[in-house]
């Protein structure tokens, strides 16, 4: 496929919330680039950098000089502020009529953007979301204490809420820039229940939903972020969204 064969005018802006991402931020930008470049998709990557100590937004602004601020452009905030917000303050500055949504540290691999893309096209889907538990997707590098905490809070969702989405907790996905503004606006969830509760909201507002199996890969560098604290707030989320809907 030539790098001009894409020329359909969508342009994909992929929102990356970083903290303390500065090992893995160079190679997440260089494969993304790569498979965008590869593909042909008009694109730009926006980093929303909470007030790392590590230096990542120092990283962010040599990737500008290498690869462009009109690919790569920084949004950072002062210090930590969460996930659905730096969605939101990441999506006023998209300049795409879709928006990715990705991890930074590699969990996500770039190279399944484009089956994404060709996905939605098939279906005019309003969202697409990468999916670890149906098809030949997968989860790498995780012991069995993360699978059963992610598959049980898969159940448990399924059963409690049926969202007819197979992977729920996942955060990769493709919106429709206008579908994510207004699935933002109605989510009240913070951390791993907020990308759930975007499913969930979404299926209510009778969005359509593709699905494209993808291989999850556990961090590369840094700490999981799924700590017992986050599990006991998840399973307080998921009730509070299971009474509300």
């Amino acid at each position: 496929m030539s790098p001009n064969f894409n020329n359909s005018g969508d342009k994909y802006s992929v929102l990356l919330p970083t903290y303390n991402e500065r090992e893995n931020l160079p190679l997440i930008v260089w494969l993304l680039v790569k498979y965008f470049g590869e593909s042909g998709y008009n694109y730009e990557i926006i980093v929303i950098d909470d007030g790392s100590p590590d230096g990542t937004l120092e990283v962010g602004e040599q990737l500008q000089k290498i690869y462009g601020k009109d690919k790569i452009l920084l949004r950072p905030r002062e210090k930590k502020l969460g996930l659905g917000t730096a969605y939101i303050h990441g999506m006023k500055h998209a300049t795409g009529n879709f928006i990715i949504i990705m991890d930074a540290d590699l969990s996500h691999h770039p190279k399944f953007i484009p089956e994404f893309i060709e996905k939605q096209k098939e279906g005019n889907y309003d969202l697409v979301s990468g999916t670890r538990y149906s098809g030949n997707g997968g989860v790498y590098g995780w012991d069995l204490r993360r699978k059963l905490i992610s598959r049980g809070a898969n159940f448990l969702t399924q059963v409690l809420l049926r969202p007819g989405a197979s992977d729920l907790t996942g955060s990769f996905r493709l919106y429709k820039k206008k579908v994510l503004e207004s699935l933002v606006e109605r989510c009240v969830s913070k951390g791993y229940v907020f990308q759930m509760e975007m499913i969930v909201r979404a299926r209510q507002l009778k969005y359509t939903v593709g699905e494209v199996p993808i291989s999850f890969v556990d961090r590369v560098y840094g700490e999981s972020k799924l700590g017992g604290n986050e599990i006991v707030s998840f399973v307080k989320g998921l009730l509070t969204l299971f009474a509300t809907t």
